[in-house]
């Protein structure tokens, strides 16, 4: 069986999907089975949803990651990666270039510095 469920909130989705797809304005960022993208988030935006997830421990609670600057309008989308104006890793190549969704195994990413980044990971396993 197939089906689509569309939430911003990745707790949710990690509890019913297999495979999850990560989308910011229209594109998808980072799509992975769901133990590859909790364990290995490759994304900014992954990223700062997982830190978002309600945890009840303290100990394993993430700090919350802030996004600053205002969501781009959808119909003046900014030049380059759609993310680059809230992302604290942006470049200026963020900024002119659009990166495109490359594969790394069976995991996919669409940013110019998924290689050099480590970013925090949320593993409930």
């Amino acid at each position: 069986i197939t089906y689509l469920f569309i939430a911003h909130d990745l707790s949710i989705v990690e509890h019913i999907s297999d495979r999850i797809i990560v989308m910011y304005l229209g594109q998808i960022v980072e799509e992975a089975d769901k133990r590859t993208l909790f364990e290995n988030p490759m994304h900014p935006y992954t990223e700062a949803l997982m830190s978002a997830i309600p945890e009840p421990d303290p100990l394993r609670k993430m700090a919350p990651i802030f996004l600053e600057g205002e969501i781009p309008n959808p119909m003046n989308l900014p030049t380059g990666c759609y993310f680059h104006p809230r992302c604290h890793y942006a470049t200026e190549k963020c900024k002119k270039e659009m990166p495109c969704l490359r594969c790394f195994g069976n995991h996919k990413v669409a940013c110019h510095r998924a290689e050099e980044l480590h970013l925090k990971q949320y593993i409930k396993y």
